[in-house]
């Protein structure tokens, strides 16, 4: 019996969405984006590891780019998302092998954008008069707006993105991160009946003076998803499954046996003990987020490039580490080309880098056929309507 490692690179496209013409950013479609690609053409690109698996093959696939390179020793393809959106939930739940069976809700590009009896609802359960914010905002652009006014009035901090969510920011010692999580937890319901995809925890410390930061304590929390995905089917099979990041939150704990959160580097070291430690038969499954907070929305493609490029050394890590038998696929789960117009994310295919299969070209995949190829690989009951390519 051997292992499984699902490593997903939070918004690492490679353009050649078929629909991304739909899906539009500051009024723009999507058509043409490429975050794997125009990084390379911007700022350049060295990604040895993850191109002898296959990333510029499964680039080249997707979009038509060629940036060369030597043939892959990994096995390569390209996925196309089913499901509406371009989100987290949405490609986590996917690549888990199960589509979205619905349309996500979204805040209009407003000010105010949230309806009065939502307003209402978060007074009441924080025990405050008002909120502030109230519109599309960055995280960290609304804290250094509203932060002074959050101290001195003790109200809240609300916004939304592109994204189906709704973001409260609040200082952790003066609004206290325990009284957040309780807000945005007893929140979550309501949001969740809408179809608003994701509550997300913001906390944040530091003064109007020195500025504020955005601490490690974010929590998301996410609507369940309407069947039993890939960590559903290895749980109930008696194996061990072991979240690394927002996998967790994004899964609202279900099928889930233990977490690590925390920042990408720290998850890094987390993902390679569990390569040296973690039992036969169990799933790793992981998450690394930076990629599209810290670079993606904030369009810096030299960032999210050194940001690739700490990742792909890592990545040769962890395959050092890996036992005979194992199972690695790296993926994504959206774009975020930060060449784009616009700070939203971007319709495009994804990745599929795999190794523990040989060297082959896979083609055009769908997300669910990971879930599908992990199952088969651990020798669990098959999940979603994905096919194996193992």
């Amino acid at each position: 019996m051997s292992r499984a490692f699902l490593v997903v690179m939070d918004s690492v496209g490679i353009g050649g969405a078929p629909d991304a013409d739909s899906y539009f950013n500051a009024g723009a479609p999507d058509t043409g984006a490429n975050t794997l690609g125009h990084i390379a053409q911007a700022v350049g690109l060295e990604t040895p590891v993850l191109d002898s698996l296959g990333l510029r093959r499964a680039l080249k696939l997707a979009s038509g780019l060629d940036l060369g390179g030597a043939e892959p020793v990994g096995a390569w393809g390209a996925a196309t998302e089913v499901s509406r959106g371009k989100d987290t939930p949405s490609g986590h739940w996917e690549l888990a092998g199960v589509p979205v069976p619905w349309d996500w809700t979204y805040f209009p590009k407003a000010d105010p954008c949230f309806p009065p009896d939502l307003v209402a609802e978060v007074c009441r359960l924080a025990g405050t008069t008002g909120i502030l914010g109230n519109r599309h905002s960055s995280g960290t652009l609304i804290i250094e707006e509203e932060g002074a006014a959050h101290l001195r009035t003790g109200w809240p901090i609300c916004y939304t993105s592109a994204d189906s969510v709704f973001q409260i920011a609040a200082h952790e010692e003066v609004f206290g991160l325990d009284r957040l999580l309780r807000l945005c937890a007893g929140l979550a319901p309501t949001l969740h009946a809408m179809r608003v995809g994701r509550v997300i925890a913001r906390p944040f410390v530091g003064t109007a003076e020195g500025g504020f930061t955005r601490t490690a304590h974010r929590h998301d929390y996410a609507i369940a998803p309407p069947a039993p995905t890939l960590c559903d089917v290895v749980q109930g099979a008696g194996r061990q499954v072991h979240a690394v990041g927002k996998i967790g939150d994004i899964f609202s704990m279900r099928g889930i046996d233990d977490v690590a959160k925390g920042r990408d580097r720290m998850l890094m070291d987390h993902l390679h003990r569990l390569a040296r430690e973690a039992g036969e038969g169990s799933l790793t499954f992981a998450n690394f987020v930076e990629f599209d907070s810290d670079f993606g929305h904030r369009r810096d493609p030299a960032g999210y490039r050194d940001h690739l490029h700490w990742f792909d050394a890592a990545i040769g890590t962890l395959l050092s580490l890996l036992r005979g038998g194992d199972l690695l696929v790296i993926t994504a789960d959206h774009g975020n080309d930060p060449t784009w117009i616009g700070t939203d994310h971007t319709r495009e295919r994804v990745p599929v880098l795999v190794h523990g299969i040989g060297p082959r070209a896979l083609g055009h995949l769908a997300f669910a056929d990971v879930a599908a190829s992990v199952a088969a690989h651990l020798g669990v009951p098959p999940v979603g309507p994905g096919r194996s390519f193992i």
